[in-house]
């Protein structure tokens, strides 16, 4: 499905895809918001919907409002100041316009490839938007009311997601939520040790700036989990 206002535009890009991808169809293509609600309510939602931002009636985010989206989607825009609102959304990829077909291709590839969990993040650092991807991130925590990640190059970076939608996002395979206020990734898990109390703790490469203590409630999930899953 394409989303775009611009009649020559939709146009060129539907006819790149198809030329180019023996595999897809365009199965509706629309310009406004209310058309595509409209569409996407009534029909089968397509496999990936390329989406632009600015349509006809509005802003294309209001589009996520209206309808619980499951395609994967790839916004095509000529401005980058959409760029994390549009990952926020879970957007598979961001193309500028014009849209290079090598970058066509790897967004397509990324659709191919997509298991249903988040793979990357957009994180603010200044004045600038770092992508970091998941797999790259040892582990989320909470501190003084804020949420970060560390990664597994020992940088720490403000995010402003929730634990609960990092958790519902993230793949269960990959990350555990050892408390409210900690996920880790299995690949730094090295480890774990309780003490006389009982108290299980969690060992972390690279080392967490805190004590990685796992919830009570939650001990015999996180062991299950480190053994079927390392």
């Amino acid at each position: 499905m394409i989303i775009e206002d611009e009649r020559m535009a939709r146009e060129q890009l539907a006819n790149v895809l198809t030329s180019n991808f023996q595999d897809v169809d365009i199965v509706s293509m629309t310009d406004s918001v209310v058309d595509s609600v409209n569409y996407l309510r009534c029909n089968p939602q397509p496999d990936v919907i390329f989406m632009d931002v600015e349509l006809l009636d509005g802003n294309a985010f209001e589009i996520f409002k209206r309808v619980d989206i499951r395609s994967s989607v790839i916004m095509t825009t000529a401005y980058d100041s959409y760029a994390i609102k549009a990952f926020e959304t879970g957007s598979i990829d961001y193309l500028l316009k014009p849209i290079s077909l090598e970058r066509l291709r790897k967004a397509v590839g990324r659709c191919r490839e997509k298991t249903g969990y988040r793979e990357l993040l957009t994180i603010r650092c200044g004045h600038n938007i770092i992508p970091v991807n998941v797999d790259e991130i040892a582990c989320f925590y909470s501190e003084n009311k804020a949420n970060y990640i560390l990664t597994f190059n020992r940088e720490h970076y403000l995010i402003e997601r929730k634990m609960e939608q990092m958790e519902e996002e993230l793949n269960p395979k990959t990350f555990f939520r050892i408390s409210r206020g900690c996920i880790v990734n299995k690949k730094a898990v090295c480890g774990a040790s309780r003490d006389n109390a009982g108290h299980l703790t969690a060992k972390l490469s690279p080392e967490a700036p805190f004590e990685m203590t796992v919830s009570r409630s939650r001990m015999d999930l996180f062991l299950k989990w480190m053994e079927n899953y390392r």
